[in-house]
């Protein structure tokens, strides 16, 4: 069966079975709309969890950053995995005890305010329409290939099945729909994943052959990796990062912003009691390592098979002059997407593919007639177009990209859910019109989430990067605002609403104006915009990674202004107070 068809079958079943849950598990109330009625046991929960979590940024973007990055990516697996740690320990078991349905509901409790309820909905709106943006790219990338549309028509697609099944099933719905979702994309990830492993290393496990030896050579994998990349004029793969102090607050930017996004937070409000929640966070954190731990393996050898399949040779045409070898089938296929350009600027017909702004190669690239660079690879396409370079089989193929569908749909699920929730629970029935019935708050959240399902898609025709470089802006603003919101709230009796509020929007002005500033999308008319390099960013910090700095701008704010007013009131302190004994945690505390 040709691929195309095989593809149309199984992304097509995989559509039917997630609309056929969500319409099976139909929220007929408010609590099923937002809290799955907090009966989902805890191993499903974490299997949804990981769903929820693991995004087209994971699936489809971290490899390809890797592949091309190395050592210099690692800080999205150190950041990402390191967050979830901290969000299972310090966060989920706490807020699952407050008892409540929303991290914003949260917020304005715990500071006995409406302004910093919709402060905090403010915030999450913005982080989450920033993260959604790299799904929905992510879904444009893997219906563009696969299923032959352009990346435009393949995301309104992708938005139509979201908003199928996430409108109609809410938190319920989407639950179950998450768990065959992680199903269905931890199979595609693994599964090409031990086969290109056993091909260029012998070794079936990718863990453990990205450290062992290069099957055609006999030299170490990574080794070998190197060798390719800089005689090519590229840095070496595995070598250091050249900035430690921008690795080091993009690393913590993505880990206290992992810890801060609503989306995964409010899964812990699911299960029935605030030890599953731990049990839950436990559980998704193995589902997740499994992906996690095979990234690595798949960039290598992701970019190493692209080293080698693109540089093509010469063959004797029948009249006996020399003529150049058609580039590999899976170079044309990916090529119709524009997501992959071959610009042959000497006219020689192979792909020359080098490091043009390295002074140290240039001289050699003259002498071989080399005009520059030829190649341009978008990085979200290394995962899905790898089983292809490979020549896996058809069935793979068509796996991976079912895989990456899952992976995007189910994170713009859950991103969707928590703005739906915080738009019809916390605006609507929690501000301004508290006396709506269930059935009009019901109403308000499914509308809401149509809306913002509207403006995801448009946002994602025009990305500003990468889906991993988007998802790390929407990482860096939930660091500046909400996660510090959380941990005061947690763990502070002192941190007033005046504090927590104006630390809230401190952290994300700060944070959003160092991004517009560097990314280019503000500047003062009359001054020249500043370039987003290196040289130009505040002490190297990259605008991904300066979330790190507004939580501290964050923190320092809400410190200052909280001990230079009055305290919080006793009854609030003894709610901080009781969310933190751990007497009685094995039941639910419902306010």
């Amino acid at each position: 069966m040709d691929l195309q068809t095989l593809t149309y079958i199984v992304v097509g079943a995989s559509f039917l079975l997630y609309i056929g849950i969500a319409f099976w598990a139909r929220a007929g109330s408010t609590g099923e709309f937002y809290a799955a009625g907090r009966g989902v046991h805890p191993v499903a929960n974490g299997m949804a969890t990981a769903a929820d979590w693991m995004s087209a940024a994971s699936f489809i973007s971290m490899a390809g950053l890797i592949a091309f990055n190395g050592y210099g990516a690692s800080q999205f697996l150190m950041g990402w995995t390191g967050g979830y740690v901290l969000l299972a320990m310090l966060l989920a078991p706490y807020l699952r005890k407050f008892g409540k349905f929303t991290v914003p509901e949260f917020i304005g409790d715990r500071f006995y305010s409406s302004t910093a309820r919709i402060v905090a909905v403010i915030c999450l709106i913005v982080c989450s329409i920033t993260y959604v943006i790299g799904q929905m790219k992510g879904v444009g990338v893997a219906f563009s290939r696969f299923l032959e549309v352009d990346a435009s028509t393949g995301l309104l697609i992708g938005t139509g099945i979201v908003f199928l099944y996430a409108v109609q099933g809410g938190m319920k719905g989407i639950t179950y729909t998450q768990i065959a979702q992680y199903c269905v994309l931890i199979l595609a990830y693994t599964v090409p994943a031990v086969f290109i492993s056993m091909e260029l290393t012998g070794t079936f496990l990718p863990q453990i052959g990205l450290f062992g030896d290069h099957a055609a050579s006999g030299t170490p994998l990574l080794t070998k990796l190197d060798q390719i990349v800089t005689d090519l004029g590229f840095k070496e793969y595995t070598a250091q990062a050249s900035n430690p102090l921008n690795m080091f607050m993009y690393t913590m930017s993505l880990m206290i912003g992992t810890a801060g996004l609503p989306h995964v937070i409010i899964r812990f409000f699911t299960v029935p009691k605030v030890s599953d929640a731990r049990w839950s966070a436990g559980w998704a954190l193995v589902f997740i390592a499994i992906l996690y731990t095979t990234a690595p393996g798949v960039g290598a050898m992701a970019r190493l098979n692209l080293m080698d399949t693109i540089q093509t040779g010469t063959v004797g045409a029948p009249d006996g002059n020399l003529q150049y070898e058609q580039r590999p089938d899976w170079f044309k296929n990916w090529e119709t997407t524009g997501l992959l350009k071959f610009d042959d600027k000497n006219g020689d017909g192979r792909i020359q593919y080098y490091n043009d702004k390295s002074e140290a190669f240039k001289a050699k690239a003259e002498e071989f007639g080399w005009k520059g660079n030829e190649l341009k690879v978008d990085r979200d396409i290394m995962v899905l177009a790898n089983p292809e370079i490979a020549k896996l089989p058809n069935w793979v193929i068509a796996l991976v990209a079912a895989g990456g569908l899952a992976a995007a749909l189910s994170t713009a699920a859950g991103l969707l859910m928590a703005i739906s929730s915080a738009v019809s629970h916390d605006l609507m029935k929690g501000t301004f019109t508290p006396d709506i019935s269930e059935k009009q708050e019901l109403m308000w959240a499914r509308i809401s989430m149509g809306v913002a399902i509207a403006i995801a898609a448009w946002l994602g025709l025009n990305p500003p990067g990468f889906a991993a470089q988007v998802v790390a802006l929407a990482f860096g603003l939930a660091a500046s605002s909400i996660f510090p919101a959380l941990m005061m709230g947690i763990f502070s009796k002192r941190i007033n609403s005046k504090g927590a509020t104006l630390g809230m929007i401190a952290g994300i002005l700060s944070t959003l104006l160092y991004i517009f500033t560097y990314k280019g999308w503000f500047f003062i008319p009359g001054t020249a915009m500043l370039p987003n390099t290196t040289a130009n960013h505040f002490l190297g910090i990259a605008p991904e990674a300066f979330g790190a700095i507004g939580a501290l701008i964050n923190f320092a704010v809400a410190y200052i202004v909280s001990n230079a007013t009055e305290e919080p009131p006793q009854e609030i302190q003894d709610l901080v107070e009781s969310i933190r004994v751990p007497s009685g945690a094995g039941a639910a505390v419902d306010h």
